[in-house]
């Protein structure tokens, strides 16, 4: 896996994890924070808990696993995500120099689509 898409999944991890932290086990969660939060290797955990590095591995695929299946289920990372573009979009039209009739539509129909995904 390349550096880019190392920091791709930490980073998407890590927001899931945001999100979900409270629906994983204490297990799940410790794991997941020192490998994806804390950058410990896999040994390093292995070592901290005293069992192998296969099964600290295993254990935060399964946690990846179900943060993912939350994901897929209850969409708080796509919502959030589509809310920021959303935000972004309205600002750069608040920014504008001059408010016309179309852009004051616009800002209706975003404000309405960001209401509609809470």
């Amino acid at each position: 896996m390349s550096q880019e898409n190392r920091l791709e999944k930490t980073n998407r991890i890590n927001l899931l994890f945001d999100f979900y932290e409270q629906l994983l086990t204490e297990k799940q969660q410790t794991f997941l924070k020192y490998y994806f939060h804390d950058d410990f290797s896999l040994g390093e955990i292995a070592a901290e808990f005293d069992i192998s590095r296969q099964a600290v591995y295993e254990h935060i695929k399964r946690a990846e696993q179900v943060l993912d299946m939350y994901e897929e289920k209850l969409g708080l990372l796509q919502k959030h995500e589509q809310r920021s573009r959303e935000l972004e979009q309205l600002r750069g039209i608040m920014e504008s120099s001059s408010m016309s009739e179309s852009d004051k539509m616009k800002i209706y129909h975003i404000v309405n689509q960001l209401q509609q995904l809470e």
